[in-house]
């Protein structure tokens, strides 16, 4: 219905413009073909009255004309001398108008009915000598209606040709825009991975198509960052369930409980994980939200052996759950890899607070620094909940994190820095 409802519109919005040009063109057509013949009849008018004027002449003071045996020129020119007339005859209903030209002292013209009247001055010494002529309007104005007439029967016509036309144009169009939309979709569902690849756009079709891989690219990712999720998820809580697992078998062999305190910290370490995915899953950065970044390590430290060096205000502009959220595994991971010491440090750099999270262990391979943040990547007996987490969150809200392969245990989070307050 919708795609019915823009094809309609764009025909008729084709129609209205075909109608408003040929309404245009038809006008001026007109008024210029009323102008050509109006100036043709004036010019005949003009022709007749010289060819009477030139037979014009004085015979022993008296004007008389020559040279005039046609009985048709006598109802179409009249020669008044002196306001008499000496030559034509002038039909009854034009006695009084060819008169009063004949009467003027100076060339002019009138209409009357549908004919034109031109009366011309004939230069002859000691008389006033006028020759009116009458020029019959009717073909010209059945010209002017017939011209009319195929004009709007054309014009009709375009308007006609203008509304298949774009009827035609725009189903052609709407077609390949629908199928290329139900190809996206049924692509998104089962083939992710094709693409229209139309290189560079050259029309709106090459824009739609790399539109549409762009859509597709972006459903793809979402898939994958579905499934990184679900890996996420798995290899998070795989560990703490093993563990529990292991106590509650190595209990029922020996025949003695499962101590309280393993199985609390496993289901404290399971708390944690469940609680990181999903602050990474629903961790945003609003407008205004503002977080002390001494406060937010303290309280990822939670009374552990590491070593705090930042600055005297180190405020950054994400919630301070996430920021605790994103240095808790960084911090767990450097105390599990470390052989003595953990610190964090921060430090202002330009519009952003670079927090860097170090230890003295073996850090991290640099052939493998960039694949860390990947599920399933591992070093010695792990990384706790997780550096996949970790680039969740900090994806999720803005931040970004990356390992440094110097030597030593070190990943560095770049946070946006807040502003200070206007």
């Amino acid at each position: 219905m919708a795609v019915t409802g823009f094809r309609r519109k764009v025909v008729a919005l084709a129609v209205l413009i075909a109608t408003a040009v040929v309404a245009i063109l038809v006008v001026v057509s007109h008024v210029l073909l009323s102008r050509v013949t109006d100036a043709d009849a004036h010019d005949l008018a003009r022709t007749r009255a010289e060819a009477v004027a030139a037979n014009v002449t004085t015979v022993g003071g008296r004007v008389v004309l020559t040279e005039n045996d046609s009985e048709a020129l006598d109802e179409v020119a009249w020669v008044y001398a002196d306001g008499r007339l000496i030559d034509g005859n002038v039909p009854a209903g034009m006695v009084e108008r060819v008169e009063a030209l004949a009467g003027s002292r100076r060339s002019q013209t009138a209409t009357v009915a549908h004919y034109l009247l031109s009366a011309q001055e004939v230069p002859i010494v000691g008389h006033h000598v006028m020759v009116v002529v009458r020029v019959d309007l009717t073909p010209y104005e059945t010209s002017e209606q017939h011209s009319l007439t195929l004009s709007l029967i054309l014009g009709g016509l375009t308007i006609l040709l203008a509304g298949c036309v774009a009827h035609l144009v725009v189903r052609r169009a709407l077609r390949v825009v629908h199928e290329m939309a139900a190809l996206a979709d049924d692509w998104g569902h089962h083939e992710p991975g094709r693409r229209f690849n139309l290189g560079v756009p050259r029309d709106e079709f090459g824009e739609l198509g790399r539109t549409l891989d762009h859509l597709l690219e972006r459903v793809d990712d979402a898939l994958a960052d579905e499934r990184r999720l679900t890996d996420e998820i798995a290899h998070e809580l795989r560990t703490p369930l093993t563990v529990l697992r292991g106590e509650a078998q190595l209990a029922q062999l020996s025949g003695e409980p499962v101590p309280p305190k393993a199985v609390l910290s496993e289901v404290d370490r399971l708390d944690a994980a469940i609680t990181t995915i999903l602050r990474a899953a629903r961790a945003r950065t609003d407008a205004g939200t503002r977080c002390d970044l001494r406060s937010a390590a303290q309280k990822a430290i939670a009374g552990r052996a590491v070593g705090v060096a930042f600055p005297a205000k180190a405020e950054a502009t994400v919630a301070p759950d996430v920021a605790v959220a994103l240095l808790s595994p960084l911090l767990e991971n450097g105390l599990r890899h470390a052989r003595s010491r953990v610190w964090i440090t921060a430090r202002v750099q330009g519009e952003a607070i670079v927090v860097d999270v170090l230890d003295d262990g073996p850090g991290f391979d640099p052939e493998e620094v960039d694949r860390v943040f990947e599920p399933g990547v591992t070093g010695g007996s792990g990384y706790g909940l997780g550096l996949p987490v970790v680039r969740r969150i900090a994806a999720s809200a803005g931040v970004e994190v990356r390992a440094i392969a110097d030597g030593r245990g070190h990943v560095e989070v770049t946070l946006p820095a807040a502003r200070a307050a206007t």
